[in-house]
């Protein structure tokens, strides 16, 4: 990806939202070229020349500081996740150009994942890749097990499985969030191949996903909650809070729970005791002496 481009799509966009009477600037007769602020109207609120801002949005402004960065975010009104992608676009960290190699989680870490039977969980790597899970986030969300390697990725199953649009009641929010966090990791990694690919195929692919796209918007994948269509038991609502695990910047541990006595309580538990049934009957199944 483009860094300098990144960057003026970006702050092009976040102007766009801001009215020029949300700041105090008052608007005369006549039809304005563009929507929202100009540049000119966003340099003189920040307090920086208008010569300096057209060169920080077009990715020209060298050593630009987070003073002038902090007062830019303010006059666009961006949030906490939308600073620090601005932070990242402006002044990104230099890196050096090394090989990536695929990704493999601790076997410690599965074990952990194994653990939890009667919580959903499963760890998440870059680009969203699901590299593991227990059996109950199997049950509820995926069986990951048939799916290819590349199949195990959260934007390829929101986007392009039509199955999704049953599975997530409220798919536009879930299609907005993971869009949100995958153009966070966007700004981290810029030059990060197989997500470029990944981005160009969903472009391609999906409609809905050029639209999101295009919006520029970003969150960090932190905690929240969303309901999910089990097509055994009904919905089940849950928590989802993410944990990143000791020594790997680049994995996110997620876990899902339930409303203590809500009706998607009994959903998951009906479909923890139908996992553990089948994790028996295969367990029987494998140490059962053969007949004579």
């Amino acid at each position: 990806m483009d860094r300098r481009a990144e960057l003026t799509e970006f702050l092009t966009s976040r102007r766009a939202r801001v009215r020029p009477e949300d700041l105090g600037i008052k608007v005369y007769g006549g039809r304005r070229r563009v929507p929202g602020l100009r540049r000119e109207e966003l340099a003189q609120a920040a307090g920086v020349s208008a010569d300096y801002y057209v060169r920080l949005e077009q990715g020209r402004a060298e050593n630009v500081s987070q003073e002038i960065l902090d007062a830019v975010a303010d006059v666009l009104q961006l949030t906490e996740d939308e600073q620090k992608h601005l932070a990242l676009l402006a002044k990104p960290a230099r890196r050096r150009t090394k090989r990536r190699t695929a990704q493999r989680m601790r076997p410690g870490l599965q074990r952990l994942l194994d653990s939890m039977t009667d919580v959903p969980a499963f760890v998440l790597g870059r680009r969203m890749d699901v590299l593991g899970w227990n059996r109950l986030a199997a049950a509820l969300i995926a069986d990951f097990d048939s799916l290819d390697l590349k199949d195990r990725n959260i934007p390829r199953m929101v986007f392009l499985d039509p199955a999704s649009r049953d599975f997530y009641p409220d798919w536009e929010a879930v299609a907005e969030e993971t869009v949100g966090y995958l153009r966070m990791y966007a700004g981290r990694y810029p030059d990060d191949p197989e997500l470029a690919e990944l981005i160009g195929e969903l472009s391609i692919r999906s409609p809905e996903f050029r639209v999101h796209w295009a919006r520029h918007d970003v969150k960090d994948k932190t905690f929240g909650t969303k309901t999910q269509h089990h097509s055994l038991v009904g919905d089940i609502t849950v928590e989802y809070e993410t944990l990143q695990p000791p020594g790997e910047p680049d994995q996110l541990l997620v876990t899902y729970t339930v409303e203590p006595g809500s009706p998607s309580e009994q959903n998951l538990r009906l479909l923890a005791s139908w996992t553990a049934a089948d994790r028996e009957n295969s367990r029987f199944t494998a140490e059962a002496p053969e007949l004579p």
